[in-house]
Order: C-alpha cells, then structure tokens, then sequence
C-alpha cells in the first residue's frame, strides 16, 4: 500500500512487535500522532510567534509553558528544545569547547557525542571501560588526570553516557560527576536511554547539562530533544545574539545563538509536548518494563549456549545477547545461514533484530505489554526447538 507516489506506507508498529533498540521508546502516542497532522508544516508554530520572536516563548501552542514544566521535571533550571540529541550536544561543545581542547568520553559513547567534539576541533580522551562495560569514577579521575598531564590544564567536558547504547549498562553518574568537579569539569548527561523512559533528576545527579532524544525516548517524531541546564551554564550555552551589521545596523534580539535562532518547529515541536503528559506518567512505571523484559531474557537464557552479554540481572530492556554458542551454532549450517532467526521472528510478526546477525545482537522490549513479552518468550523457545536446540 502507497500513501504517496512511490512511498510506501508503514506499518510496522500496528503489524509487529518491533524489538528495534532505537525505535522501542520513541513510538508516537496517539496524541502525538494527531499533533503530527495537525501541525506538519513547517511553520506551523510560528502562527502566533510575536515579540521577542523565540520559539520559547510561543503560548499557543504552549511551548513557553513546556520549556518551564519539562526543566522542573528534570530537575534543571533551563531547557531549549533542539533536533535531536546530537544537537544538543554539539551546542554544548561549541560554547564550552575550543580548538585543540580535551574532551573526556566514555569508551562506549556514541559517535555523534565525537563528532560534536571533532566539528569544534576538540580533542577527545576516553575513558577506559571496564572488562565487564562500565565506566566507573575512578577511571573518569584517571582519565582526567592523564589529560592533565597530556595538556597542562584539564578538560573541558566530561561527556557521561547513562546507559550506553552498546549494552544498556547504567554507569555510575552521580559519583563520575563528584570527581569531575573536584577539577571545576561541567558534567553532560547523556540521557537518551532514559530521559523519557524513567526518573531522572539532574540537580541530585550533580550533572550540568542533561540530554535527551525525543525521537529515541520521548515519543515524539523526529528530529526532536532536549538540552537542560542549570543556571551557572545558561548563560554561556544558552547564550543571546550579540552581532551588528555593519553597513545596516541590524540587531536580533534574543535570538539564541547555539542553535541559530530557532531550533524546532511543526510537528517535531508539538509532537514532543503532545506526548509529554504520558511520558511523565510512565517514567513511575520503569519496574513494570523491567519485569516484562525479564520475562524474554529468562527464555532465552533457558536455550542452552546463550548469554547476556549486558550486566545482569538487567537494568535496562536495551539488551545485548551473546548467542555465538547457541544460535549461531546453527546459523554455520543453516541453508538460510545468519537470516535463519531474523526470517523465523519475521514469521511471527516479531521484527527490529538485525538480519543475518546471530553472534551477538541487541533487542529493546520497551513499551511491550505483558502478553506480547510471553509470546515473544515463547517464540524464541519454538524457533530454537525447531532447530534442536536444547532448552533447559
């Protein structure tokens, strides 16, 4: 089916359960669904967008009152809406970072926090990972330290990744950032795993900024985040236009100059708030995700030869499996090789686990119900019982 031209329709979500790790929390509510058709041009917020100009301070919709309900909520003072997480950060490093500057990086961050580093021509040293994928403080003081020692003075930035995106192990925030300000280092919190998905209060963290991805866990379209921020960092982050025309004169106002103005508008914008009440209420329901997640993991774990690559027991329903002595055992003389699992959960309406990959392979249960976590469960049982496979 076409909804347009040569543009297939989706529908992935209403056909599937979509394990997809990126995709599992930014699923639309139905509210954001109708704030999308409602407000997809382009310029649709600016209908009552009158001085000072700002997209913050826009009352209908109400924006200007999400900006201030959406930093209370994380426990910051000051948030701005950007296009997606990447954004947020490079407006961090652009402010805070300058040529030939280091930046510490958790070894598992994602490659956008690099880049946002590397388009200020900082530099990035990372901090070592340990043998089971945590970042702890003391490998953030050791960093630091060697930074010091490398540079003469220390780093700008110390980027912290909640929850990375390679295992979905939660790193310790709240002591990483305590060492970090025993040097006068500000502390970014990558919050795109859980901003949205459960409680996060920034001031008790000790972090100054905190980010998070609409599009990843705040069911809302793409692009769409957040960067919050406590008052010591506005200024300077969140800094207004100060340049003139020199011929003209021309001033703009207020006009934020890390994110060129205005950052987000259309259904980007208002579908972010229109999912807002929901993902406040269902940051307090984290345990039940949790326990659903349980339910698949304890499957696949009852298959002999496969693992949890992640910590366990688990903390996150963003999971890694090691299944090389297991899955992929039968995958070397399957007649579909690798795609044998892909094609068998394609089969049972099960999709978002990369195809042909059976060594290890990451999955995200958020958002299912209970009924959907014991029939995906189930499925992965059947799947191995029809390759003889011994399930325990």
């Amino acid at each position: 089916m076409k909804c347009a031209g040569q543009i297939e329709t989706r529908a992935v979500e209403e056909s599937s359960i979509n394990l997809d790790p990126i995709q599992a929390a930014g699923r639309l509510t139905p509210e954001a669904m109708k704030a999308v058709i409602a407000w997809g041009d382009g310029y649709s917020v600016c209908d009552n967008c009158h001085k000072p100009f700002r997209l913050d301070y826009v009352t209908k919709p109400p924006i200007a009152d999400f900006h201030t309900e959406a930093a209370a909520w994380l426990g910051m003072d000051k948030i701005q809406l950007v296009p997606g997480a990447r954004r947020a950060f490079q407006e961090v490093t652009g402010a805070l970072v300058g040529k030939g500057e280091p930046v510490i990086m958790t070894g598992m961050g994602h490659y956008t926090a690099y880049l946002s580093v590397e388009v200020v021509n900082g530099v990035v040293r990372e901090i070592k990972p340990t043998p089971d994928h945590h970042i702890t403080a003391d490998a953030t003081a050791e960093s630091i330290e060697n930074a010091i020692r490398e540079f003469g003075y220390a780093p700008k930035l110390v980027f912290v990744d909640a929850v990375d995106f390679m295992y979905g192990n939660m790193h310790e925030v709240e002591k990483i950032a305590k060492v970090a300000h025993q040097y006068d280092i500000p502390v970014l919190y990558n919050g795109v795993y859980t901003v949205g998905v459960l409680p996060v209060d920034g001031k008790k963290l000790g972090v100054d900024f905190v980010v998070g991805s609409g599009h990843k866990s705040m069911a809302a379209p793409a692009p769409s985040g957040i960067l919050a921020t406590t008052d010591e960092y506005a200024d300077i982050v969140l800094r207004t236009t100060k340049i003139q025309g020199d011929i003209t004169g021309r001033k703009f106002g207020i006009k934020q100059v890390g994110i060129l103005g205005c950052s987000l508008m259309g259904d980007p914008a208002v579908g972010l708030i229109a999912s807002f009440p929901r993902v406040k209420e269902r940051v307090n329901h984290f345990d039940e995700e949790l326990k659903n997640h349980k339910i698949v993991t304890d499957a696949l774990l009852s298959i002999e030869g496969t693992k949890v690559a992640s910590e366990y027991p688990r903390k996150h329903t963003l999971t890694r499996m090691d299944t090389a002595e297991s899955f992929d055992i039968v995958a070397q003389t399957h007649k579909k090789r690798g795609f044998f699992l892909s094609s068998a959960l394609n089969k049972r309406g099960i999709t978002g686990i990369m195809p042909g990959v059976t060594k290890q392979w990451k999955f995200n249960t958020y958002g299912l119900t209970t009924a959907q976590a014991e029939y995906l469960a189930d499925s992965f049982i059947e799947i191995a019982e029809e390759n003889n496979m011994v399930v325990g």
